[in-house]
C-alpha cells in the first residue's frame, strides 16, 4: 500500500520556523519527484516547492522563496520542508505528493498525496 504520511505541523508565531517531514512508505521513493502543496481555509490548493528525485533541482512558490528549504533523504525515504520567517498568510493544510516522470507545479500531476498536516502562523 503506497502512502504518505506528513508530520511536523502546529501553532507558531509570526516569525518562527517549522520543519515538516514526510514519509514515504509502499513504493521506491528514489524515482519520484515530490512535491509540498498547501490549502488555506477558503482557497484552492496551491504549489509550495517541488525537488527532483536526485535532490539536484529544486522549485518554489515565488513568495517562500528565501524563506522555505525543500529536501530529501532517499535513504530514509522522506521528504523535509524547512520553512523559517514564517507569516500568517502561510497559514494552511500543508500536503506532500509524489509524481512518477514529472517535476513541477501541476497538482494533477502528482500520483500520490498524503492526508496533509495544519500549519497555523499566528500574527
Amino acid at each position: 500500500q503506497v502512502q504518505l504520511v506528513e508530520s511536523g505541523g502546529g501553532l507558531v508565531q509570526a516569525g518562527g520556523s517549522l520543519r515538516l517531514s514526510c514519509a514515504a512508505s509502499g513504493l521506491t521513493f528514489s524515482p519520484y519527484a515530490m512535491g509540498w502543496f498547501r490549502q488555506a481555509p477558503g482557497k484552492e490548493r496551491e504549489f509550495v516547492a517541488a525537488i527532483r528525485w536526485s535532490g539536484g533541482r529544486t522549485s518554489y512558490q515565488e513568495s517562500v522563496k528565501g524563506r522555505f528549504t525543500v529536501s530529501r533523504d532517499n535513504a530514509k525515504s522522506t521528504l523535509y520542508l524547512q520553512m523559517n520567517s514564517l507569516k500568517p498568510e502561510d497559514t494552511g493544510v500543508y500536503f506532500c505528493a509524489a509524481a512518477e516522470g514529472y517535476f513541477g507545479a501541476a497538482s494533477r500531476l502528482y500520483d500520490v498525496w498524503g492526508q496533509g498536516t495544519q500549519v497555523t502562523v499566528s500574527s
